[in-house]
């Protein structure tokens, strides 16, 4: 590579870190926890988990009406949004509602026995370390421009690895591979240890931050998808008004229906007319298969709130189905403990790579350093920028 072709992506790589630097390493240091969050919330005991009933009772199961009702009976002046069950449990419901069933962050969750219909609490999913961790890993506390200006730092960031990868050849050519110069002075041996990591870390890296910036775009995603396909399916409730709760008919209804209409599939979570992921006029249950990759993936059934007949069952689009894969893979979620630790492990070696790029760079203008680096010229490998080729948005 030319000398001119060099300082052209040393360039590139120098100015795509430094601008992305600071927010990855936040988004590192607040995607750590998250990668725990279950874990975590066992230990802080927010995590809501079923008491044991009577052998008698253990096939026992309350209607989705009721467990509603109850839910409802703590804020009647509230509507439902979604209800929901975790993926390795069906003994709980989570029922959110809010003031109206357009999106807000006014909203209240209420943990219902599946078995029962008993309140079990009311977690408070808003408050607390792993909200602010989330909060500030997902937007900045500043809604959707907050997630896209995060996902434009994640662009930063691919530019930044793959302009690293193009300096770290001619950068490599001179030493083996994995060599730190530990006898030379520090900066050179942060040097050695940035490239050294850097390039360990790097596939994993684009993944987390490719997958960190779809995830970024998931509300335009949502809102195109209602806009190129659920627009065709509801052209027939065209100047119709929302339902009214009191016309609407058994909830449990359309689950069974929905159950029915797809064999194998298990629930994700049910929107009520008019939320973001439904229509004013349908219960839209999201099923989810029972394979790791395929319970990761969704498949709405749109049931008619007044007459519980399923209107259509749409296959995501290949842009829902990239998105909805990224989600679980940016948080490791797809093996279990042993990944999750692979994934700790990488977010804490990308937090001392972009450390270091940031030790590097601020080294760089140190004329004391200048001076060393002249009379160390002859027997010194070429360096690229003293920049951070990786950074990590696990969350």
């Amino acid at each position: 590579m030319n000398s001119g072709r060099i300082k052209t992506w040393t360039w590139i790589h120098k100015w795509s870190s430094l601008v992305c630097t600071i927010f990855m390493l936040l988004l590192c240091l607040t995607g750590l926890p998250l990668i725990f969050h279950h874990e975590i919330g066992h230990l802080l005991g927010t995590e809501v988990e079923a008491p044991e009933l009577p052998a008698g009772q253990a096939g026992r199961r309350a209607s989705l009406d009721d467990v509603l009702e109850a839910a409802k009976a703590l804020y009647p002046e509230r509507v439902v949004q979604f209800v929901s069950q975790e993926e390795d449990s069906d003994k709980v419901w989570f029922v959110t509602l809010t003031p109206t069933p357009a999106p807000t962050d006014d909203f209240k969750s209420v943990a219902v026995d599946a078995r029962t219909g008993q309140v079990l609490a009311q977690p408070k999913v808003d408050e607390g370390f792993m909200w602010v961790m989330l909060k500030l890993h997902v937007d900045l506390f500043a809604g959707l421009a907050g997630k896209l200006f995060l996902g434009f730092m994640g662009l930063l960031l691919l530019v930044a690895i793959v302009s690293g990868v193009v300096l770290y050849s001619p950068f490599m050519r001179k030493l083996e591979f994995g060599t730190v110069r530990r006898e030379r002075r520090p900066r050179l041996k942060w040097l050695d240890l940035h490239n050294l990591l850097g390039i360990v870390t790097l596939v994993w890296a684009f993944t987390v931050g490719a997958t960190g910036m779809i995830n970024t775009w998931a509300d335009l995603v949502i809102k195109y998808w209602q806009h190129d396909q659920l627009s065709h399916i509801l052209q027939p409730y065209q100047g119709q008004p929302l339902v009214p709760a009191a016309e609407r008919a058994s909830v449990q209804r359309s689950l069974d229906l929905a159950l029915q209409s797809s064999p194998g599939n298990k629930l994700s979570f049910i929107a009520f007319p008019g939320t973001v992921f439904s229509s004013p006029h349908h219960n839209t249950v999201f099923l989810r298969g029972d394979t790791p990759m395929t319970s990761k993936l969704l498949q709405p059934v749109l049931v008619d709130a007044k007459t519980n007949q399923i209107t259509a069952s749409p296959h995501l689009p290949w842009y829902l189905t990239a998105l909805l894969v990224s989600q679980p893979l940016h948080f490791g979620d797809y093996g279990g403990m042993p990944m999750q630790i692979i994934w700790a492990l990488l977010d804490i070696a990308t937090i001392i790579v972009l450390g270091s790029g940031l030790y590097l760079w601020l080294k760089r203008g140190n004329p004391a350093h200048a001076h060393h680096k002249a009379k160390a010229a002859p027997d010194a490998a070429p360096q690229p920028a003293g920049a951070t080729p990786q950074a990590s948005t696990s969350t």
